[in-house]
């Protein structure tokens, strides 16, 4: 049972720019890859910053009206920039960024405690590797039903936990997967759920699972017994 990681999922063909790459080029670059954000990578490919569509919009936004009519109108000979037209003044910076051995749990929690729609992917170097966005960790959701109820069966069920085949039915019904049946021992229920549960494409699970034994109860010792004092005893002092 293999769990995908930012590596299985990022876009490993990166387009870069370096700070000096001036506003005009990284609109190309958008157009041409159909792509909403560049890194911004210094001489050893290490990003220090991103820019995104909203940085080149508050940009242009921020030209004076005549500037910007005429930017429009002839967008060959739009006025020269000397201050915010490069990478390195529009750029989002310090830049956030993922391991490609994460999970894709880490790398959502990090976009969202972030607000973070994407987050470049570095090696141990700090060198830019990859790319992944939040439509790249939703990818495992377009996963099919029978895809995922296979991999229930056969490496959760028979694979990892040892299962009799026909001791738990398995239904998957859009990434939602319901358990029905039996197992061995109570505290396995929670195991096969959990299992189930960090799959990748699985949304929710349900299970109506009963058990033979009930192996979950705490034993406590015996409380200790103590003699009462006979009409002999000695008290001590």
């Amino acid at each position: 049972m293999q769990l995908r990681t930012v590596e299985d999922v990022m876009t490993h063909d990166v387009v870069a720019v370096r700070p000096e790459t001036a506003f005009k080029v990284i609109v190309g670059l958008f157009h041409r890859h159909a792509i909403t954000a560049v890194p911004v990578v210094d001489a050893g490919y290490r990003p220090v910053g991103i820019v995104s569509e909203a940085d080149l919009i508050r940009e242009e936004a921020a030209l004076p009206d005549e500037d910007a009519s005429r930017s429009r109108r002839f967008p060959s000979h739009a006025p020269h920039r000397t201050d915010g037209g490069t990478a390195e003044s529009l750029m989002t910076s310090p830049v956030v960024t993922a391991r490609s051995g994460w999970s894709l749990v880490e790398a959502a929690r990090l976009m969202h405690r972030r607000k973070l729609k994407r987050l470049p992917v570095v090696d141990t170097s700090g060198r830019l590797t990859g790319i992944v966005s939040r439509s790249d960790l939703l990818s495992p959701f377009l996963r099919q039903d029978d895809d995922i109820r296979e991999e229930i069966e056969r490496e959760v069920l028979l694979d990892a936990l040892r299962l009799p085949a026909d001791a738990v039915h398995v239904t998957v019904d859009d990434g939602v997967v319901t358990l029905r049946g039996a197992v061995g021992r109570k505290s396995l229920v929670p195991v096969v759920e959990g299992m189930c549960r960090s799959l990748d494409g699985v949304v929710a699970v349900r299970q109506e699972l009963g058990h033979r034994i009930d192996d979950t109860g705490a034993t406590t010792a015996p409380p200790a017994v103590r003699a009462a004092p006979g009409p002999h005893s000695a008290a001590r002092p």
